[in-house]
């Protein structure tokens, strides 16, 4: 593996610790407050993940057209703000929306900079590293982040920016490689035109939509967790949910580890077999009123869901350093899957508002998640079998 990957793997590392970690400080400050009503959670959820689909015409783009490095120290330096503004008690919805703005940013340079430091057939293994460290920044933000938080609002912002401001300093170590020319037209214009291009083929299609269908999932699963746990479990911090989602994080670690064994870029329809599973074991969870019982079910769709995501972004890289550009393809990646979580938190918000028992929520998500898989694997040509 290409060395220059390192100073990538410990400042996105370090930005996703602060990612999340801000997460759960916003969730503190909602559970610890009497005026907030429960469904401000997952309508935090959705503004973060409103600034991916407006944006995604121009990221992509503007990481293909300048060095990706210099991307990310940007990208980090918006999120840093967005926590500067909670910090100064501006409107969270306004300021977490910011934050979402430079995630938006950092993620088409995050992607779309494997290709540029890791070979072609060592895209999966660059990509397991990458999700991993990943993961472990998701583990330890939320569980440190929930536990500043329950302890100080303030302090745990602080923090938050000054690590973004870190993982900005280390990002300077990356190389920076030759820019990309940028295409004359409107954003919007080529945006659909990338869009057309991008999926005139059946896989990848089925990337585009498996890593939607994944993230729907992910990010609808966490807000009902919310709500969840302190019903079933009787969780009542930022913290013990932090604990709880830690399964749900370690199981992602061990499948990201096992999938380069098991799926290449060359059998990708493999990944089906886990998305599956994943849904499989969303349902199992929500007959679970045992602690243990709800970690190990939360461990192993982690565990599924890593074994699935992985190879669909290697997927999704690979293709598009070949057609519209790795930048571009994670910008439209970034579209579908943050259009299909707003529309997973958005029904949820609704369902919330309206009383729904969240248990219902988790076994409609897993019906559904096992519903979009086998429709998805269907409309394969047989030919891709593996």
């Amino acid at each position: 593996m290409n060395k220059k990957i390192y100073p990538l793997l410990i400042a996105q590392f370090l930005s996703a610790f602060a990612d999340n970690a801000i997460l759960f400080t916003v969730i503190a400050m909602v559970m610890q407050s009497t005026t907030l009503a429960t469904w401000y959670v997952p309508a935090l959820q959705s503004m973060f993940l409103i600034a991916f689909v407006i944006f995604a015409p121009w990221v992509g783009g503007f990481a293909d057209q300048h060095a990706k490095s210099h991307v990310l120290i940007v990208a980090n330096i918006i999120k840093a703000l967005g926590a500067g503004l909670l910090l100064l008690h501006i409107e969270p919805l306004l300021a977490y929306a910011l934050v979402g703005t430079g995630a938006a940013l950092y993620s088409p340079a995050k992607y779309g900079i494997l290709p540029e430091l890791a070979e072609h057939h060592l895209l999966v293994k660059a990509n397991s590293w990458i999700e991993g460290s990943t993961i472990l920044a998701i583990l330890l933000g939320m569980i440190v982040g929930a536990q500043l938080a329950d302890y100080s609002i303030d302090m745990a912002l602080s923090v938050i920016i000054v690590i973004f401001t870190l993982s900005a300093i280390i990002t300077l170590l990356l190389p920076t490689h030759t820019k990309k020319t940028a295409e004359p037209g409107w954003k919007i214009t080529l945006f659909i035109s990338h869009l057309k291009k991008f999926l005139i083929t059946p896989r990848a299609r089925f990337a585009i939509l498996g890593a939607s269908m994944f993230w729907l999932a992910a990010a609808t699963l966490r807000v009902i967790l919310i709500a969840w746990a302190p019903l079933v479990l009787l969780s009542k911090t930022a913290s013990e949910i932090a604990e709880l989602t830690l399964f749900l994080a370690i199981g992602i670690i061990i499948g990201s580890a096992l999938v380069p064994r098991i799926i290449s870029l060359e059998n990708i329809r493999r990944a089906r077999f886990p998305a599956a599973i994943m849904a499989i074991f969303i349902i199992l969870l929500s007959s679970t009123d045992t602690l243990w019982g709800a970690r190990t079910m939360l461990l192993a769709i982690g565990c599924a869901g890593g074994m699935f995501i992985v190879p669909i972004n290697a997927a999704l890289q690979a293709l598009g350093q070949q057609s519209i550009g790795s930048g571009s393809a994670v910008a439209l990646q970034n579209f579908f899957q943050n259009v299909a979580m707003l529309i997973g938190v958005g029904c949820y918000t609704y369902a919330s508002s309206i009383d729904i028992n969240p248990t219902l929520a988790m076994v409609s998500l897993g019906l559904f998640t096992l519903c979009m898989t086998a429709i998805i694997t269907y409309y394969l040509p047989k030919q891709t079998q593996r």
